[in-house]
């Protein structure tokens, strides 16, 4: 370990984790001692101390996976949450506020997310449905995304559709993908959550799947030139994360000759010890085959379920990929593993 000028010199030039290796190196300058807690814990259990090693000079080290994301938040012994001062880089938490976050050496961020001179892009047109009490309120916003392409083309309804939209910066990278080859035109309805009936909505609800067939399939097909799941069944997909990684597994059980594909990331498909309704789902034979591309970070309790899972799926006939990252449960991390799903169920050879 580096004395503490050192530490604290290192602190202010590279940035806090100091990294060696596999092993971060957290640094707090202050008069009292503050907590660590983040991804690597799956954000549960007591936050970990730094421990003093020099005046007003803490640390705490952590052996990490050399290609892993990480978000965390440094805390007082009150719970409060402090600015990590020799950490500027930060991540919407989507609760309202922000952890602090690095990548170690053998990670890095996906370019896909980031628009690409002379690619062609598609369009992306805003809409309002009515519910018809499917779901919660009596409208729900809709952005569909045309590819830049003539169609027809397979259609991807995505769920917590604004945070794919902001967050995952999905329509540059589905341009960015297709102008490479890596995948084949596909078109896309974001489908904006319940906000707070998202849990509702998202945790195996046939109101919910009625939703979709009936008013968003009906707005894609109006404005879109998409392959018809009738003379190809399961032409399309469902994207969702966490619960609505769950929901886009359900959605495709439920509706197998519209939605073959499934790309589920952190799917919550065991809650609290309990398995939902989808591996009661999965254990049926004789149904039309889906093909499922699932992820999961290495730091999530959700990995059991995932795991359990997919030799379920397996077993009664679909086709199923399952990629854990080195990660946790964040749209930073969903975001660089999800081009892996995409060139997968969306293969221009397929």
């Amino acid at each position: 370990m580096d004395d503490p000028r050192t530490l604290e010199a290192r602190a202010r030039q590279e940035r806090t984790p100091l990294i060696d290796g596999d092993t971060a190196t957290f640094v707090w300058k202050g008069p009292r001692p503050v907590f660590l807690q983040g991804d690597f814990q799956d954000w549960r259990g007591a936050p970990l101390p730094l421990e003093r090693v020099g005046k007003g000079l803490w640390t705490r080290s952590l052996a990490l996976p050399e290609d892993a994301y990480v978000e965390y938040a440094l805390q007082d012994a009150k719970g409060r949450r402090l600015r990590d001062a020799f950490n500027p880089r930060r991540s919407d938490n989507g609760f309202g506020d922000f952890n602090h976050c690095f990548w170690m050496p053998k990670g890095e961020a996906t370019a896909l997310g980031r628009r690409v001179r002379g690619v062609p892009k598609g369009r992306v047109t805003r809409h309002q449905v009515e519910t018809h009490e499917w779901a919660m309120g009596s409208k729900r916003a809709v952005a569909l995304y045309a590819p830049p392409v003539r169609g027809p083309v397979p259609l991807m309804v995505v769920l917590d559709g604004d945070d794919y939209l902001k967050r995952v910066q999905l329509p540059t990278m589905v341009d960015n993908l297709i102008a490479a080859g890596r995948m084949r035109p596909v078109a896309m309805a974001f489908v904006s959550n319940g906000g707070p009936a998202r849990t509702l909505e998202y945790t195996c609800s046939e109101a919910t799947v009625g939703f979709l067939e009936q008013h968003v399939l009906s707005l894609a097909r109006e404005h879109l030139s998409l392959v018809d799941e009738r003379r190809t069944p399961g032409a399309h997909a469902v994207l969702g994360s966490s619960l609505g990684g769950l929901m886009a597994l359900f959605v495709a059980q439920r509706l197998p000759g519209v939605f073959g594909r499934v790309l589920s990331q952190s799917g919550a498909f065991s809650i609290d010890g309990n398995d939902l309704v989808v591996f009661d789902l999965a254990r049926r034979t004789g149904q039309p085959p889906l093909h499922v591309w699932m992820d999961c970070g290495r730091f999530e309790g959700l990995q059991d379920g995932n795991q359990r899972l997919r030799p379920i799926l397996d077993a009664a006939g679909h086709r199923v990929s399952y990629r854990p990252y080195s990660g946790g449960h964040n749209y930073p991390a969903w975001q660089t593993s999800l081009p892996a799903g995409l060139e997968e169920i969306f293969s221009p050879a397929g």
